[in-house]
């Protein structure tokens, strides 16, 4: 193999063998959600097209890959190792994900659970502006892209446009610490511009345009609800909001990617390699030690010790023993 070719072979993304392998920052209680809201509408026959703005290297956009069907589009929209468009974006990714975010990286964790890759847009959110995406068709658009408070504002304004009546909008990082833009705009929406919120969760907020109270109902219910799950609720300006907290135990863990197989057996021969070389460098090492004995018995010195152990009477050994004691 040449010099470039293992550069390239070295360069090339590692392949997951389950979804925790993919890097980021989608926890069960979101998966399971994600599962839950799409699923809900598959259930009660809702279609509509899907779209996730910010995918980092793919975790998310991977289940909602899994809820693609016949005649829907999905479509991902993420600068990925393209350039900023502006200088307070560019400062936001060279502090969290520059080094780390690169196109090739998403397309191989990917294609690793689905044959086909989403119809990516390699742009800033702001690209779907204007008609660039179709207005009313989709029934699920998932918010990850930019912290700063106008970029989540224009994001806002373009899931309103694009969501179906009953769509669902998520938005993440609407409470943390280091994203006080994405709680402003969030909460903006929800007080000025008609975002109704369904649930919350430690990282992500639930919501929609349209009516939130069937969700809402369903899940205080618990219909396909996983057991580690709990709900609470309250009211936020005459609004109802839903909180989800527990475990993670009663959720089931996402499917293996296609390489898992391979992958496992490449980690059980790697393992029983390096078994291997344990007990080889274990006997390499008993056999050293062995030979350092030995070689130390042959002494000139020691040798003669023990001739005279041998030979002598074992009184006149014993009187030489005590003459060397002192």
């Amino acid at each position: 193999m040449t010099d470039a070719a293992l550069k390239d072979e070295s360069q090339r993304p590692a392949e997951p063998a389950v979804l925790e392998d993919v890097p980021g920052w989608f926890w069960d209680h979101d998966r399971h959600s994600f599962d839950w809201f799409m699923g809900r509408q598959e259930k009660t026959g809702v279609t509509g097209d899907l779209l996730e703005m910010g995918a980092y290297l793919g975790r998310s956009a991977i289940v909602i890959g899994e809820h693609l069907q016949p005649g829907e589009s999905f479509t991902v929209c993420d600068l990925f190792d393209s350039d900023a468009p502006d200088d307070e974006n560019a400062a936001e990714m060279d502090t969290s994900y520059r080094k780390s975010l690169t196109r090739s990286a998403f397309e191989v964790n990917y294609l690793a659970f689905h044959e086909e890759l989403p119809e990516i847009i390699q742009a800033p959110t702001s690209a779907l502006a204007g008609g660039r995406i179709a207005a009313g068709t989709f029934r699920f658009i998932h918010i990850d892209a930019s912290h700063l408070y106008e970029h989540v504002v224009g994001d806002l304004q373009v899931a309103r446009v694009a969501l179906q009546d009953q769509g669902v909008v998520v938005l993440d990082d609407y409470r943390s610490q280091h994203t006080p833009g994405v709680a402003a705009a969030t909460w903006g929406a929800v007080f000025n511009h008609g975002l109704k919120p369904i649930m919350l969760t430690e990282c992500k907020f639930y919501g929609t345009w349209g009516d939130p109270e069937p969700f809402q109902r369903d899940l205080l219910d618990r219909v396909d609800l996983a057991a580690g799950c709990y709900l609470s609720s309250e009211t936020l300006n005459g609004q109802q909001v839903l909180r989800m907290t527990g475990d993670s135990d009663g959720i089931g863990a996402f499917r293996p990617s296609r390489h898992h197989r391979r992958l496992a057996a490449e980690a059980a021969r790697d393992e029983a390699s390096q078994s291997r070389r344990a007990v080889q460098e274990e006997a390499a090492r008993d056999l050293a030690a062995r030979r350092a004995r030995a070689a130390e018995l042959r002494r000139p010195a020691n040798v003669a010790k023990r001739a005279a152990r041998d030979l002598l009477p074992p009184v006149v050994t014993s009187v030489i023993r005590r003459a060397r004691r002192g």
